[in-house]
């Protein structure tokens, strides 16, 4: 599959694109970095990033795995929502700053109707973040407009 920038993959908009690139993409699953950098949106005064901010980078993955198949297909990138999460558990309670952070996405159930359910990883020197997150991407975003 080919590399695009992180821009391309995600329907975010500048700062709040919080991954750095993609390093691989299969059909099922996604790994993804980010480096942590004083000044970026979430990142604490020393230079850390809370580790709750792991769902954020978790949910970002996904949409890139998403858009990845998505542009391969020839297809425009679908806009996606964060439903849930179980059981996110994180050894320490924010990654160091300066720390290359390894985000893996892993497909366990996706349906036609947009509904995914992911099993997420975050590793990073000393600490490591996991959850399931629930997530949806309507075939049609604009009819929730009208709902």
């Amino acid at each position: 599959m080919s590399r695009w920038a992180m821009a391309e993959v995600l329907p975010h908009a500048d700062a709040m694109i919080l991954l750095d690139q993609v390093e691989a993409c299969e059909a099922e699953r996604i790994v993804c970095t980010r480096r942590v950098r004083a000044g970026e949106p979430f990142v604490a005064d020393d230079g850390s990033l809370p580790a709750w901010a792991g769902l954020e980078l978790m949910a970002q993955a996904i949409a890139a795995w998403a858009g990845c198949h998505a542009l391969a297909a020839g297809a425009p990138i679908r806009l996606g929502f964060l439903l849930g999460t179980r059981h996110y558990h994180a050894t320490a309670d924010a990654f160091p700053a300066g720390s290359e952070l390894r985000i893996e996405a892993l497909r366990h159930f996706h349906d036609e109707a947009g509904m995914g359910v992911f099993a997420c990883r975050i590793d990073a020197p000393g600490v490591r973040a996991e959850a399931r997150l629930t997530v949806f991407s309507p075939p049609d975003a604009e009819e929730l407009h009208h709902v």
